[in-house]
């Protein structure tokens, strides 16, 4: 099933939350909504659900009409399930209870089976039984994904689901429920702050700020080739050097790249460099290590170049630089991107920098 988002708006009195925020996704695609907190990522989600009204725009599941400034169809008849922040369990009833819930218009062979199905897709069976308060916080997860899931809803919507487990629960569960979705086909939309975590489980990501969306693509896509500058500073490390374009040659202090495309001689642009666009190189450009941050299979550098300017730079762990080393560099980018030069160069350099 499909979800689209035709350009809405909506607003708490004066003031705007969501501000002409379009996407689509497709049949079983998963898209994330991915910003700093109060940027309307939330807000979005919840007009999506039904929960709030839009003053502007349209909203459709599939070939539906769900919202619009005179439409606004109640939760329960949109085919959407709702996976909340904070689970939403109901702690007085088991975890088949809270699976069923939604569950009560099938006869009882049937909510069984569907209940068991689920607690199988979930890797909760034989946990039916026990209360929410006895169970971890990656169960508890589990348990509010079979319930959002147990209606068999069109799509899918997730609110900063996994904020309250650890780093490393965290990075298995997103494995886990990506793989569970695919596997159905649901189409689901999730937001979050994190940007590993927007990588990691959406096939498309857009970014908002301040209630618009500055960007909406693949994962690849938003982290290699961002539109704008603060794109490029949320979704991952990364420094800038002095460009300056010469007969479709762009000079910068690791050397000089072919032009991705025509500008004016003379020029000068802010070329981001991310970490792992830099490789160790005996025959490159020379700079010396300011910085080290260990990471296990890599280490994070901080680089001084002849030119002054500084770049991170991510090498295999095997490449072991003490601070002051002098290593050879070059650039391996498979795509330029460019900025207009201006003075958010330098403070971009320091915003990133690696703690010794």
């Amino acid at each position: 099933m499909t979800l689209t988002v035709d350009n809405i708006y909506l607003g708490y009195g004066d003031t705007p939350v969501v501000q002409g925020l379009s996407l689509d996704l497709g049949p079983g695609e998963i898209g994330c909504l991915l910003g700093a907190s109060g940027c309307g990522k939330t807000t979005a989600l919840r007009a999506i659900a039904g929960f709030e009204a839009i003053d502007q725009g349209r909203i459709l599941v599939g070939d539906k009409l769900v919202s619009t400034p005179a439409l606004k169809l109640a939760p329960e008849k949109r085919s959407v399930g709702m996976v909340f922040q904070d689970h939403a369990l109901f702690p007085h009833l088991t975890v088949a209870a809270n699976v069923g819930f939604g569950l009560t218009r099938l006869k009882r062979a049937e909510r069984q089976r569907r209940v068991g199905e689920l607690l199988e897709l979930t890797g909760l069976t034989g946990l039916d039984q026990r209360y929410p308060h006895e169970l971890s916080g990656g169960q508890q997860q589990r348990v509010a994904l079979a319930r959002a899931l147990a209606p068999a809803p069109q799509v899918l919507l997730m609110d900063e689901p996994f904020s309250n487990l650890d780093t490393r629960l965290r990075r298995r569960m997103g494995e886990e429920i990506r793989g569970m979705l695919k596997a159905r086909g649901t189409t689901t939309l999730l937001v979050t702050h994190d940007q590993q975590e927007a990588f990691a489980l959406a096939d498309r990501v857009g970014l908002l700020r301040d209630g618009r969306m500055l960007q909406w693509d693949t994962p690849y896509q938003i982290y290699h080739q961002p539109g704008s500058r603060y794109v490029a500073a949320f979704t991952g490390r990364g420094s800038y050097l002095e460009a300056t374009v010469d007969r479709q040659q762009l000079h910068h202090a690791l050397g000089q790249s072919p032009l991705p495309e025509q500008r004016p001689p003379g020029q000068t642009l802010a070329l981001l460099i991310r970490p792992d666009d830099i490789r160790p190189d005996a025959d490159g450009r020379p700079s010396t290590v300011i910085a080290r941050q260990f990471q296990g299979a890599d280490i994070l550098y901080r680089l001084k170049l002849d030119s002054g300017e500084e770049i991170n730079a991510l090498f295999p762990s095997h490449d072991d630089f003490a601070v002051g080393s002098v290593v050879g560099v070059r650039l391996d980018a498979d795509h330029l991107v460019l900025f207009p030069a201006d003075q958010a160069v330098s403070s971009s350099n320091r915003s990133n920098s690696v703690a010794s």
